[in-house]
């Protein structure tokens, strides 16, 4: 099970930044993620993949690499651990 006590909001943050400056499609291929299905995280007004966003942020502080699989990513999961650190992450709209 992973532990996300590492994780804090500056690695959020940093990931977002990263996101930002690589764009999705370079994101997802650096990072190992894919666009969200279900829920997106709300920052600054622009919409981000919190499941991405957690998994990179968890890379930056760890050092270790996750896979999509290796952990959840829906209201129980990263939207959970993203909103015990202070954001917004919501269902996403159709």
């Amino acid at each position: 099970m992973i532990t996300w006590d590492r994780v804090t909001r500056a690695h959020i943050l940093r990931a977002i930044e990263d996101y930002d400056r690589l764009g999705p499609d370079r994101f997802f291929a650096e990072h190992g993620f894919a666009p969200t299905t279900t829920y997106e995280l709300a920052w600054e007004d622009r919409l981000y993949p919190p499941k991405a966003i957690l998994g990179t942020a968890y890379e930056f502080a760890t050092g270790a690499r996750l896979a999509s699989g290796d952990f959840e990513g829906g209201k129980s999961g990263a939207v959970k651990v993203l909103g015990a650190l202070g954001f917004n992450a919501r269902p996403k709209q159709r």
